[in-house]
C-alpha cells in the first residue's frame, strides 16, 4: 500500500491558522478529504496520514472524525498540550480512537529554541509510549542539535523528523544542516519524512536538481528503512501541484530496489505509525 505520510485538512479560520500569511492566500479556504482523494488516486496512493495544523484539541477531534468517515485516512497525528498537567487525561481520551497514531507540536515557532528540552514538555513526551503514540518533530535546521539531545532522552520512543528539517533549498545552503541531520539520523529511533521540500525551494521556479543533494543526504543518513514519502498537501500547492510534488521523491528513488521503494512509499509509514 502506498501512503502519503504527511498532509493536512482544515476548515479555514484566520484566528486558528494565523501562520497562513497573505503570501499564502491560496491556502485561505477549506481543504477537505473530497479534495485530496482524487489527487491520491491520480498518483496511485491508497492512503494518507492527516497531520495537525494548529494547536487545538478540537482540530484533533475533528481530524479523527474525518478519519472515521474516510477509510483512506489511515491515521491522524494530532495535538495535545504536552506541557499541561492534563496531558495524560487528554491523551487517554483521544487514544481511545485507534486512528490516533501520533502527536505533534509546532516547535519550530516556539520563541525558545530549546523548547523540546523543557522539563514539562519532556514529561508529556514520556507519556506517549503508554498510549502507543509516535511523535512528529517539526523544526528548522537551527533546532537539529537540540532535537538530537531530545530524541536521545527517549530511546524507546518513535520519532519522525518532518520535512527533512526545512533546509534552505532555495539558497542551496547545506551547512550545518547536512552535518546536524546526519547526527540526528544516528539515533535508530528517529525516522524522516521526505516532505515539505517544495515550499523550501523557489516557489514554482525550482528544478528537480535543486532537491537532489538534500535527498541524497537524507537517503544516505537514514537509509531506505527509515524514510517515508509525504506531500505536505495543501501547503505544497504554494510551489507545486500534488503530482509534481510527489514526483520529486518518486523520481529520486527510481534507482532503488523494489523493496526499498516499497518501504519509502508505504511500508515504513505503516510500521512506524502502527497502522491497523
Amino acid at each position: 500500500m502506498r501512503i502519503d505520510a504527511h498532509q493536512h485538512f482544515w476548515h479555514y479560520q484566520a484566528a486558528d491558522y494565523a501562520w497562513i500569511t497573505d503570501a499564502m492566500a491560496l491556502l485561505k479556504r477549506d481543504f477537505l478529504p473530497a479534495d485530496l482523494k482524487p489527487l491520491l488516486d491520480g498518483v496511485g496512493f491508497e492512503g494518507s496520514i492527516a497531520v495537525q495544523a494548529c494547536h487545538s484539541l478540537d482540530e484533533t477531534r475533528w481530524l479523527l472524525e474525518l478519519a472515521g468517515a474516510n477509510d483512506f485516512i489511515r491515521g491522524v497525528v494530532g495535538w495535545v498540550d504536552l506541557c499541561s498537567p492534563d496531558a495524560s487525561r487528554h491523551l487517554e481520551q483521544l487514544a481511545q480512537n485507534r486512528k490516533l497514531v501520533g502527536i505533534r507540536h509546532v516547535a519550530q515557532d516556539e520563541p525558545d529554541d530549546e523548547f523540546l528540552l523543557r522539563p514539562d514538555f519532556c514529561r508529556g513526551v514520556a507519556l506517549l509510549a503508554e498510549f502507543g503514540l509516535a511523535y512528529d518533530i517539526l523544526i528548522y535546521p537551527r533546532h537539529l542539535r537540540v532535537a538530537a539531545l531530545f530524541a536521545r532522552r527517549f530511546p524507546q520512543q518513535r520519532f519522525v523528523l518532518d520535512h527533512i528539517a526545512k533546509p534552505l533549498i532555495s539558497q542551496q545552503v547545506f551547512a550545518p544542516w547536512d552535518k546536524d541531520v546526519r547526527a540526528l539520523a544516528q539515533l535508530p529511533n528517529v525516522h524522516c519524512k521526505l516532505s515539505g521540500m517544495v515550499t523550501e525551494a523557489r516557489w514554482k521556479q525550482w528544478t528537480r536538481e535543486d532537491f537532489r543533494p538534500f535527498l541524497d543526504t537524507v537517503l544516505e543518513a537514514f537509509g531506505p528503512a527509515r524514510l517515508m514519502i509525504g506531500s505536505d498537501w495543501p501547503v505544497c500547492t504554494l510551489s507545486a501541484d500534488y503530482p509534481a510534488t510527489m514526483e520529486i521523491v518518486l523520481d529520486h528513488i527510481a534507482q532503488l530496489s523494489a523493496s526499498e521503494k516499497d518501504a519509502i512509499l508505504g511500508v515504513n509509514c505503516t510500521a512506524f505509525y502502527r497502522l491497523g
